[in-house]
Parts: structure tokens; sequence; C-alpha cells
């Protein structure tokens, strides 16, 4: 019974890895020869920001207000964010109806980090194909993890190192 439990687990995770991986390959590569194009965007405070690493390690989370997999994922990001000061986080909202839609979603889940407001450049530039999309820059604005779909504290963790 229990080694029928543990291969049945092994098989799932193999898949859902393989899965994961397939879904990844039109995304920017992690790789030493991908640097996106730095993108100013207005946040949701009316300030302009980057989206560039600024010598440190960010990551970049895109999202949409009625994703629901983003509903469950972003307080994930949150704590991350306030337990990890030394990686900047950035969000950037995209597919949205008007503004008030995304600060009704960020005010929702009490967000502390900047929320920008994306369009279809950005979008299409960082290949953003499904929510939530988010990439790890380093200090010098390389992607050097990616991932598409719910993840975890732990994965944002291990993702960043």
């Amino acid at each position: 019974m229990f080694r029928s439990l543990l291969i049945q687990t092994f098989v799932f995770l193999l898949i859902f890895n393989a899965v994961s991986m397939l879904r990844e390959t039109d995304m920017l590569s992690a790789s030493a020869d991908v640097t996106p194009a730095p993108q100013t965007l207005k946040t949701l405070k009316n300030n302009v920001i980057t989206l560039h690493a600024e010598g440190k390690k960010t990551i970049v989370y895109f999202f949409a207000p009625w994703c629901q997999v983003c509903n469950f994922s972003i307080d994930n990001l949150q704590s991350f964010y306030l337990e990890n000061p030394e990686i900047n986080v950035v969000a950037v909202a995209l597919d949205f109806v008007d503004e008030e839609e995304v600060m009704k979603f960020t005010n929702n889940h009490q967000l502390t980090f900047p929320v920008a407001l994306g369009n279809e450049q950005v979008k299409a530039d960082f290949k953003v194909l499904g929510y939530p999309s988010y990439y790890v820059l380093d200090g010098q604005n390389t992607v050097i993890a990616r991932s598409l779909g719910y993840t975890t504290e732990i994965g944002l963790y291990l993702r960043s190192l």
C-alpha cells in the first residue's frame, strides 16, 4: 500500500514538472544571453518605474485581476517580499478593464510592493502567455529563473537563489 502510494506520488510529480516545463518553453529563456528591454510603466500610486533589476535581484510578477490562480498565489509573493528585503519585487497588471479593477485586487490582498499598470508591449516583450507569470532577474537584468502558474513562497525563494 505505502509503496503504491509512493510510486503514484512520484509519477504525479514527474508529470506535473514535465507539464510545467513544457508550458514555460515559450517564455523568455533563463540563460545568460536573455536581457529584457527596460520598460517604463506607471504604478497605482502614479509613480513611474522601470522594469529592470537596478543592481539587485528582482522578481517581476505578471498577473491579471480576474485570474483565480493569481488570487491564490499573490499572497505568497507578498509574504516573500516582506521576508526578503534584499530582493526587489514588482507586480505588473495586464489584461485589466480599468485601473479601479487593479486597485481593488491590490487592496484585497494588502500588497505593499509596487504594482505597475502594464500594456500589450510589455506583455509581448516578456512573452507573457498566461497568468501568473514571473521572472527573476539578476542584478544585471538577466533572466535567471521563470515560472508560469501557481508558486509557493518556498518556490519563489528557491528560484531567487
